[in-house]
């Protein structure tokens, strides 16, 4: 999935731009103007990215979540999908004053742009929380499947060595889900 990762940037790419927005706004430089102005467009491009491969990650874990986490999940794709029109209009906004050498305009952008960074902040923990809160029973259902699945290949199997390596298989694979991989090097150090 490329969601986590393009998360991750649409977080930080808004903050990235705020700040050289803000070091525009103290020194209304024309370069900074033109720094701010373009890294909002990427910071735009970013959320839009976010948005899209959350939109085609979502259905692929959603009948693994709970009702309730179905539900928070909802409401994190049409928070994402306005975060990424709001920003996506920010930056317009910010490189129209950028180009038309207006500094009213790029200051409301910049207010905007604030606005929507802490949004995105907002954003951020409520798609932590659903792999969190709701994460592990979606690995629970994801290793259910991947069992059930042992099971009925097992019965078409002709013998019993057969049987016992798509059973051995089938708990690799479940237990994969779990990482322990990660745990076990936490306990070895």
């Amino acid at each position: 999935m490329l969601h986590p990762a393009s998360a991750h940037f649409a977080i930080v790419l808004p903050v990235v731009a705020l700040v050289f927005s803000l070091v525009y706004l103290i020194t209304r430089s024309e370069g900074m103007s033109k720094i701010s102005s373009r890294l909002t467009v990427f910071a735009a491009l970013g959320m839009i990215a976010a948005w899209y491969s959350g939109n085609q990650a979502g259905p692929e874990i959603y009948d693994y979540l709970s009702e309730h986490g179905q539900h928070e999940l909802l409401e994190h794709k049409e928070l994402g999908l306005y975060l990424a029109i709001a920003l996506s209009f920010v930056a317009i906004l910010k490189f129209i004053g950028c180009q038309m050498k207006k500094f009213a305009i790029e200051a409301i952008a910049i207010i905007l742009l604030l606005g929507v960074t802490l949004t995105s902040f907002a954003q951020g923990k409520e798609g932590g929380e659903i792999v969190y809160e709701y994460g592990m029973p979606f690995k629970a259902y994801m290793m259910a499947d991947t069992l059930k699945e042992a099971v009925s290949d097992s019965e078409e199997a002709e013998d019993d060595a057969e049987r016992v390596e798509i059973y051995e298989d089938a708990i690799d694979d479940a237990l994969s889900t779990l990482d322990l991989d990660e745990e076990e090097s936490e306990d070895e150090d």
